[in-house]
């Protein structure tokens, strides 16, 4: 049974100022909960995204934290600050990401360190961060956001895939660690969604990508922030270890 931290819930969703990190923090927000929204360069767009989710629930409390997710010292700052704002956290949720997509001959090893930094250091330092405060309270739940890539790969995109696989590896073994403490850990592994990743695609392409999909679109941020929002529910409270493609049938 769940051990409340406060009247309402609790989620810190970090890269949630824009695309599925936004949509999340909506979902959540409707679902009544209390909105942690972290972000790494724009505060505004954090700040818009904070007043939404008040509005979507005018008795919740919502705060912004600026961090970089692959400095540790800036993540246990911000959970930190998180704690003491909020009185614990119930539910985090790992989608700050970044992309240096190339071919690898192009590719230079200070991109590839860039992206392992923020997709995959960035997870096991806030996982670390969250498990201490979530093992107290003896319950949790984790949702980390990995990548078909991270299932199948995809030429042009050995860093990326490297560190959403790096993900799924992750969330399978802290899975194993907190499951006694009450505390689920599961992924979610998105495919082709329209956010500002996925932007730089012309028409064309776009259409091309939806031919390999069997639902035969792509995605959108409120599909993937529904199934994170799921996984966070008591309805999912048996489920930990898991990465739920999220992809419209693509990885079939």
């Amino acid at each position: 049974m769940k051990q409340q931290t406060n009247a309402n819930p609790i989620v810190l969703v970090t890269g949630g100022s824009r695309g599925i990190g936004r949509a999340t923090c909506l979902a959540f927000a409707k679902a009544g909960y209390d909105v942690a929204v972290n972000y790494a360069g724009n505060e505004a767009a954090a700040q818009e995204t904070a007043q939404a989710c008040h509005e979507l629930n005018p008795d919740g409390k919502t705060a912004v934290y600026g961090a970089d997710v692959a400095d540790a010292d800036a993540v246990d700052a911000m959970f930190k600050a998180v704690k003491a704002d909020f009185g614990g956290l119930d539910v985090l949720v790992n989608n700050a990401g970044i992309t240096r997509d190339n071919l690898i001959a192009l590719t230079k090893p200070e991109d590839f360190d860039a992206v392992v930094a923020t997709d995959l250091r960035g997870v096991f330092l806030c996982m670390k961060a969250a498990s201490r405060i979530m093992m107290r309270q003896r319950y949790g739940r984790i949702i980390n956001v990995s990548s078909v890539v991270g299932l199948r790969g995809n030429a042009g995109q050995v860093s990326y895939s490297a560190a959403k696989a790096g993900v799924v590896g992750m969330t399978k073994s802290l899975a194993k660690e907190l499951g006694r403490r009450n505390i689920t850990v599961n992924a979610v592994a998105p495919g082709y969604v329209q956010t500002d990743m996925t932007g730089a695609l012309d028409d064309k392409q776009k259409a091309a990508a939806s031919q390999n999909i069997p639902l035969n679109r792509l995605g959108t941020p409120e599909d993937i922030a529904g199934v994170i929002a799921f996984l966070a529910s008591d309805a999912a409270s048996y489920i930990t270890g898991q990465v739920l493609p999220v992809d419209g049938g693509m990885a079939i």
